[in-house]
Parts: structure tokens; sequence; C-alpha cells
């Protein structure tokens, strides 16, 4: 057994901006599954938002995210979110973040913060760093700051099995790990926070790293914290889609440079369902990818737009990646397809990160504020970390949480079945999810997802392995995406009904509950 004053489960950008502000208090453990360098923040290529240009460009961000938000965006939330951003991001600057820059000399605005533009921005307001890698300078440069904070241990290759409640059970008082020799390890500490990011692999089709299994959610839910808007999952409506190829992603700013998206037969057709055209939000875009799929393949086609920008040196690694394919954007129309791509919902949070159960906090990913509503605007997840991260920390802080007496989760049994098995298990639930719970949904397929589920509840593999645990974690994020996705009777933002196509009057937030649904303001 360990104690340590705070306890971060996750080191993206969340987890990572949220030690540095907890250094200052007392000491500090910071766990992630795999190397510091592998989360979802490494892998968003396209950007950060952030409305560097004074209070007009503040309210113009705020506006386009309840805009994008389809009606159910925490407009206090998106607030603090706007408001507070600039000031993280000048942080980052002090800290080192390399953004990219004009050339200092030949332009008009030399060394000025380069800005594109994304779908359903009003205006150019994403910063991007070497490119399109902007995720993984964002967390070299907090890392690089983190291990200079002697307050802070970083505990790599370590998974964590599940959540210590008090004797009470209403309160978090640590967590029990899986470190990277195979030994648990309980570790208590006065608040713990969960940083642990989404949950792309409960789909077959995703464009998140084999990390993203929904553990902090998973976690949550089976310690009694409320989940919110669980439903809501966006599919990132260009993913790379040639057969036997990951599904990389293709990232939105080479729409925002002027990138089209064309049919089977070289026919542009965001027209038909969009005044935004390429630009529309995500959701939009998605499921006009999917319907003008269902005649042929859809090509994202940047020729046209090539003439005009350097496109290698715009976006070096997705051209990186597409030469081991023979593709060239400049030459060639890449086949794409959506993917899932981010949980809007997560574990139900206040802006300071507290959850329905005191000492647990939550901020990225795995939390739900509310702040992105039905559908979140491009690039406002990286700022999400940034904003959120920081408050979870000072709330953490001020809160001065403490447990009396302890117990813990009950444990998965240590002996289980073949890593063969669960790989087929997990495979399985991916494919019954991506097919009856993905994009397009009705009751009928939901259903059938239901009684899937409960078949796999049925045949669980178990054991104390890193895999096994993640299986728990993907079947317990599924049941609750597929309860909240049948309890929604209506079609909003990324969540989408055939047989309910038009949006409610009301905008209500689902939230679940120890396996009990229900609708709030």
């Amino acid at each position: 057994m360990r104690e340590v004053d705070y306890l971060v489960v996750g080191g993206g950008v969340a987890g990572l901006r949220a030690a540095v502000g907890l250094s200052e208090a007392g000491s500090v453990l910071l766990v992630t599954k795999e190397g510091l360098a592998e989360s979802n923040t490494a892998y968003a290529q396209g950007g950060i938002a952030v409305a560097l240009g004074g209070e007009e460009d503040v309210a113009l961000h705020l506006s386009d995210t309840v805009a994008a938000g389809d009606g159910l965006v925490n407009a206090a939330a998106a607030a603090v979110l706007v408001e507070q951003g600039p000031k993280r991001v000048e942080e980052l600057l002090r800290w080192g973040t390399g953004f990219d820059r004009y050339p200092t000399v030949g332009t008009a605005r030399a060394g000025e913060l380069m800005k594109t533009r994304e779908g359903a921005h009003s205006l150019a307001r994403i910063l991007h760093a070497h490119g399109d890698a902007t995720g993984r300078e964002i967390s070299v440069s907090l890392l690089r700051h983190v291990r200079e904070l002697k307050q802070v241990e970083l505990m790599e290759w370590t998974t964590t099995v599940d959540l210590i409640l008090s004797s009470q059970g209403n309160r978090v008082v640590g967590a029990t790990l899986l470190d990277a020799q195979g030994g648990l390890i309980e570790v208590r500490a006065r608040a713990v926070l969960l940083a642990s990011g989404g949950a792309g692999q409960v789909y077959s089709e995703t464009t998140n790293p084999a990390v993203a299994t929904g553990d902090g959610v998973a976690m949550a839910y089976r310690a009694g914290a409320e989940l919110m808007d669980m439903e809501f999952f966006q599919f990132h409506p260009t993913a790379f889609a040639l057969e036997g190829a990951p599904r990389f992603l293709m990232s939105e700013s080479l729409r925002g440079e002027g990138a089209w998206l064309v049919n089977e037969r070289g026919e542009r057709f965001m027209e038909r369902y969009h005044a935004g055209l390429e630009l529309a939000p995500r959701d939009v875009v998605a499921r006009a990818i999917a319907r003008e799929g269902m005649q042929g393949a859809v090509y994202l086609d940047m020729r046209e737009a090539g003439k005009q920008l350097d496109i290698k040196a715009r976006f070096p690694g997705i051209s990186k990646f597409l030469v081991d394919y023979g593709l060239e954007l400049a030459r060639d129309r890449i086949p794409v397809r959506p993917a899932a791509h981010y949980l809007m919902g997560g574990i139900r949070t206040d802006v300071h990160g507290r959850s329905s159960l005191a000492g647990l906090y939550a901020a990225g990913e795995a939390a739900c504020t509310g702040v992105h509503g039905a559908n979140r605007l491009a690039s406002n997840s990286l700022l999400e970390g940034l904003v959120f991260g920081a408050l979870a920390a000072e709330a953490m802080v001020g809160d001065e949480v403490r447990g009396s007496g302890f117990e813990v989760q009950e444990k998965t049994a240590v002996e289980g079945g073949a890593v063969g098995e669960v790989e087929g298990w997990i495979a399985e639930l991916r494919g019954l999810m991506w097919r009856d719970a993905g994009l397009l949904r009705d009751a009928v397929g939901l259903r059938r997802a239901q009684a899937g589920l409960e078949a796999k509840r049925a045949a669980q593999p178990v054991g104390i392995s890193r895999r096994a645990l993640e299986a728990r974690n993907l079947l317990a994020v599924a049941e609750v995406i597929v309860q909240a996705s049948l309890g929604r009777e209506e079609s909003r933002g990324a969540h989408y009904r055939k047989d309910f196509p038009k949006r409610a009057t009301e905008a209500r937030h689902s939230v679940v509950r120890s396996g009990e649904l229900r609708f709030v303001d």
C-alpha cells in the first residue's frame, strides 16, 4: 500500500495540466497505462481552438461552440472554456510549446502564430504545431514541464483496476493499480482525478489508439458515480478507408485548407446536406458521407487546394502516412469514411471536475461538463483538457476531501481465460457496437445490441490482466451507451435515430447511475 496526497489517472493534456497545479499543494502520483507519449492527446492532429483576438473573438468562439452542440451545450461551462482558454495557451507558450508561426522574413505577418479554420468555426482560430502534430507537441512540452516538478511521480505501464471507497461507500479514497510487473498496489489519496481519456475502442472502426478503452468512465460507474450524455459519441467524418489499413485520422484541417469531399462519380455532394459544405458540423458531414457511401466510395480531394498550398509542409505526418499506401494528397483522391472519434459524454462533473462522488474528480474526455453538448466543435478538446484539468486541480486542493476507513471494490478473479479468448470476445463486442449502436441507430438495432451485450456479459473474460480489465471496462461503457441511446427518442447532434429523425422540443441531458436512466435539464 502507498499513500499520496493526489492520484491522477491519465497522462494526456488534462492529467498533465492537473499535475502541475496539484504539485503546488502536495505529493502527486500520475499513472498511465502505457508510455507517457501514448494518449489521445498525442494523436490530435488538427490543432487547438483558442480565441486570442480579444473579447469579440471570445464571444464568437462561445457562439460557435454552442451552435455546434445542437441545443445541449452547458453555456456556463462553454463560457469558462473560451474565456480561460487564452490564459492556458499562453502558459503553454511560456513552457516552450512550439506552435507554428509565419516565417520571420518575407511575410507581412512575420513571427505571428499561424491560425487555420475548421468545421463550424466562424473564423480562423486554430493553432497547430509541426503542421499536423499539435497534440504531440503539447504533450511533449507539458511532460517536459511536469518532469521538472519534484512533487510529481510518474508511473508508466500501470493499469488502474478499480477505485477504493471509504467504509461508508460514499467517497473515493484511492485506487488499486496493476503495475508493469503484474503486482497489485493499493494507493490511498486525499483525492483522485480520472483523466484517462475516451473510449473509441468500444467500436470496431475508430481513430483512437489502443489505450482508449473507457477505463476511467467504467471505474467511476462501478463505484456509483453518475455518467452523463453517453449516447453522444462523435464519429469523425474522415478516417482513412483503405481495406486492411488502420483508420488513420485525416484531419479536419485538410477541409479547413480547402479539401473537397467527392463521391464515386467525382461530384462534390455537401451542398445537398448543409450550407457550410465541407466545413459543416462534424455530425452533419459524417452522416452525409455515410449516406453517399451507400452508393460507392467517398473521397477527400485536395488536388485543387494543393495548387495554392505546400501540402507536404503543412501536413507532414499525414503525407508520410499516405506514402506507405502509394498515395499523395496533391495527386490522389483519398478514400475516407466515418469512424468513432470522441466521447462527448462521460463522468458527470461540474466545471471544477467534481463528480457525484466525494473525493472523485474527472477532466478531459473522461468527464462530461456539458461543454460539448450533443456535438463537439472541432479542436475544442485539447483546450478542454487544459482548462478543466487546471480547474480540477484547484478544486482538489481546496476541497480537502479525506476518507475514514477503507474498502476495496470487488475484484475479478485472478485466474482468467487465455489471451486469444479475450481478444475474440473484445472483437465481437466492438463489431456489434459498430453495427447496432454506431452512426445511424434505431430501436431494433439497439435492442439487438442490448441482447448481444447481455450474452457478452455471461461469457465475460476474467482475470487481473490489462486486457481482461479492458474487456470489463469496454462492456460497461457499451452497456451505458446503448441504454442511453435507447432512452433518447430523438435525433440530436451525434445521436441519430432513424426511427426518430427529428429533434425533440426539450433539450435534456441523460444521466445513468447504477443501471438507472433519467433525463435532466
